[in-house]
């Protein structure tokens, strides 16, 4: 059996200069606070989204603990209109991701109102 693996780490991201955080902060935190260099930090950042990204590509839900789960979602076709010509036109059956947020994330968020 696998062993789960935890490290208490405080990640500081009150220096953000944008409202978003980026793959690039996102490595630049674990060559900071961790102690990888810039070489691994962003190997390492790139390849978990990668393995994010192949696995929803390949049909697989992906669960990360204590945050959320990612799913394909397979969207039925429908008809749909032109919003400026009022014209149908029909929508394609197509597949989307769909993100859930864990109930533990959900109660950090709301702990902070």
């Amino acid at each position: 059996m696998g062993r789960k693996v935890t490290a208490d780490i405080d990640f500081s991201v009150e220096s953000l200069d944008t409202a978003a955080l980026t793959k690039a902060q996102l490595a630049d935190m674990l060559f900071e606070q961790i102690g990888l260099n810039k070489r691994e930090s962003k190997d390492m950042i790139d390849s978990f989204f990668d393995l994010i990204v192949v696995s929803l590509v390949d049909g697989t839900d992906v669960k990360i603990s204590g945050f959320g789960n990612f799913q394909i979602r397979t969207k039925a076709p429908r008809p749909g209109r032109n919003p400026r010509t009022g014209e149908a036109i029909p929508i394609r059956s197509r597949r989307v991701v769909t993100f859930h947020a864990s109930l533990k994330l959900k109660e950090q968020i709301q702990g902070d109102l």
